[in-house]
């Protein structure tokens, strides 16, 4: 069962995902979706050395919500500081140590932050200790830190390698 089905939860979530895009519950729209989750993750198998363990299911559903929030909120952040006075704006690059170990986790919490308008990773430090990051508008390096630790980093910690 293994073999055909290499990661259920991530077919249903590439299904749900489909549907979501597709704005369609249709039956040939939820085939079209699982089928799409279960190839995408079955075709991408051989580029996954380990299989991918969740150990907090409640945590990642968590996380999703909280992702999803702040992707809404940063947009129109963004949109008002851009509206308004960009001359304000105050961009800067940022190293954030990282104290994850999984690959996986890693990934995740870097393209986090591209998702999160208003800021993105530029380069994960060879040693993957630390993750450079830029955002558009940061008023106290500190508190971005923090919050990119304690809200993203954390929950991924718990999600993937505890």
């Amino acid at each position: 069962m293994q073999r055909l089905l290499p990661h259920p939860l991530l077919t249903i979530i590439l299904a749900i995902i489909w549907l979501l895009l597709n704005n369609s519950i249709a039956p040939g729209q939820i085939t079209l979706g699982l089928l799409l989750g279960w190839a995408i993750p079955f075709f991408a198998l051989q580029f996954w050395p380990t299989k991918l363990k969740v150990h907090k299911p409640l945590t990642l559903l968590k996380f999703s919500y909280i992702l999803l929030y702040d992707i809404i909120e940063a947009n129109f952040i963004v949109a008002l500081r851009i509206l308004g006075k960009p001359e304000k704006l105050r961009p800067a690059f940022i190293v954030v140590p990282i104290d994850l170990n999984s690959d996986f986790a890693m990934s995740i919490l870097a393209n986090t932050s591209c998702l999160t308008p208003g800021s993105l990773s530029a380069l994960l430090a060879p040693d993957r200790k630390s993750i450079l990051m830029h955002a558009m508008d940061v008023e106290d390096v500190d508190v971005f830190i923090h919050t990119i630790k304690t809200r993203y980093e954390q929950p991924l910690k718990e999600i993937f390698e505890e």
